[in-house]
């Protein structure tokens, strides 16, 4: 789900002069809350994980005030880099994301909605921050000039780098150089610089353009961009047409005034570029086990380190023959977790080097750590290589006489984006999020004469996580050691099943067969089931109660009430691969706030990147699968998912659930999960639009093309994907259609993907049957949910199949537990009945309890080090039944429901407070074609009004 949103630009000019705050830190009372609450225990987050930022003697650990007026309180997220001055006394650290502003009146705030540069003096033990620089869009780009009087900041959507000058704690922005792009590489979507090196001489400027994979260099002398190099092979030797390549370029470094190196993210190769007076040339291309993201080298630029993401290692490259000496494992230690199957998802995404050339530094973005390397001389580059260590390349195993090791690990905040070391060896890190907490004004708060619009409470769940910088001095000895057992407990190395657990995981392996897996959209708990009378639950939060939602209700009862669960994602970008991968990549983590700030880049997430189906290896076949792909072959050419996570063993992209099962040799059906949606709602013409079809099997018409490979031959094309116009209850008779053969043969799959989204709301206008208001497509979505249980339970599959029920995020919602709290439903023979269960669980436990009864193993790390929910089920308890509830307001719909006695009067029946066409009025301007393209915000600012009028709830913020 995608949330689109006026995208904040300025020229350069117009925000010169007023954006430039130059303060003096001093700690508030948040940050002295944060590190009382952190010294007295760890912060535990929606992926089960615990945060523990303060853990390490001499620990300083404070959020990100950009010291706006009038706004005290606020503090920035998504710090995504940070960089030392050459002289070692300044830092900067770079924010990209989402940093958002709304007035009281739910106006955004352009001159309080930037970006930031946070500049501090580090000369002392305890840093001060002196500056902060505002800027409109940025996208992970920071540099210093080798001279140290000036650095640049990529601009992101608005292609542009900006030099600033000046001294410590008064830089001003000095030049502007805007690299020419009007639009992106793909399907209708925006350029994007990214990272950015200043040369040696400092003479010349490297520009990594993401989104139209290339690279511009740029005179610094003249400021005049005087070459740019388009890095995909087809594009420059028409003999490599349609050959993959170059795309996604992310870092760049320079190893001299003539030769560098750039990252391409998307297709794992590190690229040469030779550097002339005028010119930028490719040279060789070096191809990578994981995704590389960051560069870093050593003094005698023999070496460099390169971060790759996804598969969580340190490429060590021998930078004079431009070859892969190595590839270190970067997670943890040997002896605290060996990880033999090198499940991925300890997300490496940046690294320094000590000043000695001896120690490395790691950034685990996955693992909320710093990994601490050491390095031998072979890979520091102090000794020549052994015989068997120059022939080695990327895709050898580790070498028996490696001595380069991970020494010991040191817990941060939350998602760590970047780390720094100084000459004396203090440490500078910085991590992209927080817990949210509770979001009660997200979208509720109303006055009794005039509607008070939620987002002035700014509280949506990606304004609620807060950047963190945490200062330490290096540990060594007993100290690394302790704070390396620290980060075990966190993230759960080594764990150790209970032999209860095992127990009756072992007793559901024997008796359950199938699995279904149900993903639905966007709601919380507060929103749903807050009226439920049991659990903790806030009824003057609940929009969505039970005379809409009979059937959330009933299921919540009549087996286990999750009180306490959390959807590990924010939106859906982090949510699809939470939900399916148990894990995100770097790519994603960073994207995502940016995406839904509408900063630039677009919703790459379930199988499309750039909006173009990569599913599919070449532009013909793309092509008679969706009509409108751009037809140029070397346009993200080739199969690679930018955001797809890594399997086991590193298998490339092969991360999800379905891949695990399909390797453990499970039978699986798929119904709506990964699919090309454009075509649902493009412009109306022959052969590209799939039409609102209640039957298509019996028209022969395909309604759904898969974005993955693996998912094409074991997915039902007459299952229509996301797409509000459509009623789940036609989604639902479709799946019926291959039940009831399933049920005929006796041979259901051992694993069914199955897509309800319809309450994710939208297409008012278009929407057929009548459901097209929010009550009616809540109360369809309730209904077919309690239909394919019903279906379930009188089946001849009742007995041995399990029901598992997840919302994907649940952004679209107020709670007053966390923005991350959320709905989730098991359903079953031996499920627990009407039990309430108050322990934390969330969608990675969800994904290891289906893993573990399927037997089929982990995806990653944080699956891997899970527990499975065995606290949900009593194996003494076989029998179950359900039988599914009619919302009463879907009998004003046309949809063909169940005659029910005692109502022949339809006027009886409750209808919904709006029409249609006041559902469409009030949303206009929102975009329901794809998930989460909408202002989120003021799309729930719409839901709270439609639904709960103008009555006054400001009693609801209020702590119970």
């Amino acid at each position: 789900m995608r949330t689109v949103r006026t995208r904040i630009s300025r020229s350069s000019s117009g925000f010169a002069k007023a954006l430039t705050l130059c303060v003096l830190s001093v700690p508030s009372a948040i940050e002295t809350s944060l590190q009382a609450q952190s010294d007295r225990a760890p912060l535990v987050l929606p992926t089960g994980q615990t945060i523990t930022p303060l853990a390490a003697k001499g620990a300083i650990f404070e959020s990100l005030n950009p010291h706006l007026p009038g706004r005290a309180e606020y503090r920035a997220g998504q710090a995504s880099a940070v960089s030392l001055s050459p002289d070692q006394r300044t830092l900067l650290i770079l924010t990209s994301g989402y940093n958002l502003i709304h007035d009281a009146q739910g106006k955004l705030v352009p001159k309080d909605s930037n970006e930031y540069v946070f500049v501090y003096d580090v000369s002392g033990e305890r840093p001060i921050q002196t500056q902060v620089l505002q800027i409109p869009n940025t996208l992970f780009g920071l540099a210093w000039q080798p001279k140290g009087d000036r650095f640049y900041v990529s601009g992101g959507v608005d292609d542009v780098v900006y030099e600033y000058s000046g001294a410590p704690g008064k830089y001003a922005l000095a030049r502007s150089f805007h690299l020419g792009h009007k639009a992106g590489v793909g399907n209708d979507v925006h350029p994007g610089v990214s990272g950015i090196a200043v040369s040696p001489d400092g003479q010349k400027l490297l520009a990594a353009n993401y989104q139209n994979d290339s690279v511009t260099l740029i005179d610094l002398n003249t400021g005049r961009v005087i070459a740019e190099r388009d890095l995909r092979p087809g594009v420059t030797d028409a003999a490599k047409s349609g050959v993959a390549g170059g795309t996604f370029p992310r870092a760049v470094i320079w190893l001299s005034n003539r030769k560098a190196y750039v990252a391409s993210q998307r297709d794992r190769e590190i690229i040469e570029l030779v550097v002339a007076a005028n010119t930028v040339t490719t040279g060789t291309r070096v191809k990578t086990r994981g995704q590389p993201v960051a560069f870093v080298k050593n003094s005698a630029a023999t070496r460099l380190f390169v971060a790759l993401d996804n598969t969580d290692g340190v490429a060590v490259f021998d930078a004079v023959h431009a070859r892969i000496i190595e590839t270190l494992p970067t997670p943890a230690p040997r002896r605290i977790w060996s990880n033999p199957r090198k499940l991925g998802g300890a997300g490496s995404n940046a690294l320094d080097l000590s000043p000695d050339g001896r120690t490395l530094l790691v950034s685990n973005g996955g693992e909320n750590a710093i990994a601490i390397l050491s390095l031998d001389d072979h890979a520091a580059g102090l000794k020549p290589l052994t015989k068997s260590r120059s022939k080695s390349n990327e895709h050898e195993p580790e070498k028996e006489d490696q001595q380069s090791s991970v020494l010991g690990l040191i817990p941060t905040g939350w998602s760590p984006t970047g780390v720094a070391v100084r000459r004396d060896g203090r440490l500078y890190i910085v991590n992209a999020k927080s817990p949210a907490g509770p979001n009660p004004e997200g979208c509720r708060k109303t006055t009794a004469d005039n509607y008070t619009p939620c987002l002035g409470a700014n509280q949506y769940i990606w304004q609620l996580e807060k950047a963190g910088f945490l200062t330490l001095p290096m540990p060594s000895g007993a100290e690394l050691a302790r704070l390396t057992r620290q980060v075990a407990l966190n993230d759960h190395f080594p764990n150790v099943d209970s032999g209860a657990a095992d127990q009756t995981i072992d007793f559901l392996r024997q008796h359950i067969h199938h699995i279904v897996y149900i993903v639905k959209e966007n709601r919380g708990y507060d929103q749903v089931l807050g009226d439920l009378g049991i659990g903790n639950g806030d009824p003057r939060l609940t929009l969505l109660p039970e005379p809409i939602t009979p059937n959330h209700h009933a299921l919540a009862r009549e087996f286990v009430t999750l009180d306490a669960f959390f959807d590990s994602g924010e939106s859906s970008n982090t949510g699809w691969n939470w939900s399916t991968a148990a894990r995100t990549n770097d790519f994603t983590e960073r994207e995502a706030p940016v995406n839904y700030a509408d900063r630039g880049l677009q919703y790459d997430q379930e199988g499309g990147n750039r909006d173009v189906n990569v599913g599919y290896a070449n532009a013909a076949e793309r092509l008679a699968a969706n009509p409108l792909t751009p037809p140029d072959p070397n346009i993200l050419a080739g199969t690679a998912d930018v955001a797809a996570p890594d399997g086991p063993d590193g298998n490339e992209g092969n991360g999800y659930l379905w891949n695990v099962a399909l390797k453990a040799g499970k039978t699986i059906r798929n119904y709506g999960f990964y699919g090309d949606l454009s075509r649902y709602t493009a412009k109306p013409q022959k052969d590209v639009t799939i039409p609102l079809d209640r039957n298509p099997f019996a028209s022969h018409l395909q309604v759904f093309f898969s974005t993955k490979a693996a998912l094409q031959d074991i997915t039902d094309p007459f299952y229509r994907g996301f797409d509000q116009a459509f009623p789940d209850y036609w989604r639902y008779k479709e799946w019926e259609r291959e039940f009831d053969g399933y049920a005929n043969d006796g041979k259901l799959p051992e694993l069914t993907l199955l897509r309800l989204p319809h309450d994710h709301f939208g297409s008012f206008k278009k929407g057929i049957d009548g459901v097209n208001t929010v009550e009616t497509e809540m109360a369809d979505n309730d209904y077919a949910l309690g239909m394919i249980v019903e279906k379930i339970s009188s089946s001849r599959f009742a007995s041995d199949t399990l029901i598992f029920v997840l919302e994907d995020d649940a952004q679209n919602a107020a709670d007053h537990v966390d923005a991350h709290r959320s709905v989730a439903f098991v359903v079953g023979p031996y499920v627990k009945h009407r039990a309430l269960i108050t322990a934390h669980h969330d969608t990675v436990d969800v994904l290891r309890t289906i893993e573990d009864i399927l037997n089929i193993g982990p995806m990653g790390l944080n699956d891997g080090l899970a527990q499975p929910m065995t606290d949900l089920f009593d194996v003494k308890q076989a029998a179950w039944s359900y039988k599914a509830h009619v919302p009463a307001i879907l009998h004003t719909t046309k949809l063909p429901l169940p005659v029910e006695s005692g109502h022949a009067d339809v006027s009886s029946w409750p209808h919904s407070t709006h029409t249609a066409q006041w559902w469409e009025a009030i949303m206009a301007g929102q975009n329901f074609d794809e998930e989460d393209r909408l202002d989120t915000v003021r799309f729930n600012k719409a839901l709270w009004l439609g639904l709960k009028g103008t009555t006054a709830l400001n009693e609801a913020s209020r702590p119970r």
